[in-house]
């Protein structure tokens, strides 16, 4: 072949990667709906798709698929309930390769873990979105120290790293030297979150009398998220004001340990479970409080989906959720040290002062529209798309 030739390739090469749309997997490690669901959701939601092809790949089946689907979004399984399965990792290189992938972006400790061997050895970039750290406090010793190298070795592997929030950088620097990233706050569909719109009548449909005060925790079951910690506070609280009702979804592993509390409580008539929904801003509509008791959290979406929505919260002083809630001013910021009596004053408190849960409510309004945006959000992480693409041409052509 000429230098002409060679020539006319190259250029034509340039054209055709300066004009189709840029190939984006996203990865996360299920499909049911929790946080990291919803911020992909979202994400995929609001991608300029003149200049993006959004693929997703899930480790789990879950409903997150059908809505993607629903989109007119590839969205694929490949199932494992394990980080680091290796036995998948050939079944996952097949995948990227199959779909002429040019970006990654991994949701999430396991998602990574399970993409960057096939990542790497096909040569694509991979952005790492830390939703949240592997490791935390309540942890031994040999576990959290065991969680801290893989996420070391997941980060340092990525070609670009991002935090939700401030003090989920914080938390990596902390315990990771290398650990570099960018801050992209976790951002609201405020059209989908919105106060003034219609919804159906969650109270008719789980016969919850409409003169209860609402008290909604949705999340999952499991020691990190304090179900069993919110129900003996609920249990305390409603003693002083029985005018109260707590519904609760969710599933995990302390979902049968909550039942069990429940019935010895005999609280059957003051507390209602419901498994995952679909339905979160019909659920948030029925609310008069959401709270979220969490050991720890990156950037709490459920949080921010429910002051979108106007509802007075209160939530544990841990993490991101301190860049979201300002004590006294749009919720409750409570302790996790003595987290059952805290828990139990503030829904006490809550739930016997309207205009205070009004005053939360406008003003956790305007947190979010201020700050949380989905719009914002995306337009940033386009950004980071397209960096990291010319990067890698550039990259290719030398």
């Amino acid at each position: 072949m000429g230098n002409r030739q060679i020539r006319y390739c190259l250029i034509c090469t340039c054209i055709l990667n300066m004009t189709r749309k840029i190939k984006v997997l996203e990865c996360i490690r299920q499909g049911q709906i929790g946080g990291g669901e919803s911020h992909l959701l979202s994400l995929v939601q609001n991608l300029n798709r003149s200049e993006f092809e959004p693929i997703v790949l899930s480790f789990t089946d879950g409903p997150m698929i059908g809505k993607l689907r629903e989109m007119d979004v590839n969205a694929q399984i490949i199932h494992t309930e394990k980080p680091f399965n290796i036995g998948k990792w050939g079944q996952v290189k097949q995948f990227i390769r199959s779909n002429n992938v040019d970006i990654i972006h991994a949701h999430g400790t396991r998602a990574n873990s399970n993409i960057i061997w096939a990542a790497r050895s096909l040569g694509i970039p991979v952005i790492y979105t830390i939703h949240g750290w592997s490791f935390h406090q309540d942890q031994n010793w040999l576990v959290k120290n065991i969680r801290i190298m893989g996420e070391k070795y997941l980060t340092n592997k990525s070609d670009l790293n991002i935090s939700v929030s401030a003090s989920n950088q914080q938390s990596g620097k902390k315990f990771i030297s290398s650990f570099k990233s960018v801050v992209v706050n976790n951002g609201i569909d405020q059209q989908k979150f919105d106060p003034n719109r219609q919804y159906r009548d969650i109270r008719q449909e789980l016969n919850i009398p409409k003169d209860k005060i609402l008290v909604l925790f949705v999340a999952r079951f499991t020691s990190h998220k304090q179900p069993i910690s919110l129900i003996k506070a609920f249990q305390k609280a409603v003693e002083s004001n029985p005018d109260m009702h707590l519904l609760m979804v969710g599933e995990g592993d302390e979902r049968l340990a909550a039942e069990k509390i429940i019935r010895e409580s005999r609280l059957e008539n003051k507390i209602t479970l419901q498994p995952f929904r679909q339905d979160v801003p019909d659920l948030l509509a029925a609310a008069d409080i959401f709270v979220l008791p969490s050991l720890w959290e990156g950037l709490p979406i459920g949080l921010l989906e429910a002051m979108a929505m106007g509802k007075a919260v209160i939530a544990s002083e841990v993490d991101g959720t301190v860049e979201i809630v300002q004590h006294n001013k749009n919720g409750f910021l409570i302790k996790t040290i003595d987290l059952v009596n805290e828990l139990a004053r503030s829904l006490l408190l809550l739930s016997q002062d309207a205009p205070l849960r009004d005053s939360f409510g406008r003003e956790a309004i305007k947190t979010v529209k201020d700050r949380f945006n989905a719009s914002v959000m995306t337009r940033e992480i386009e950004k980071i798309y397209t960096t990291l693409y010319t990067k890698q041409i550039e990259k290719n052509k030398n």
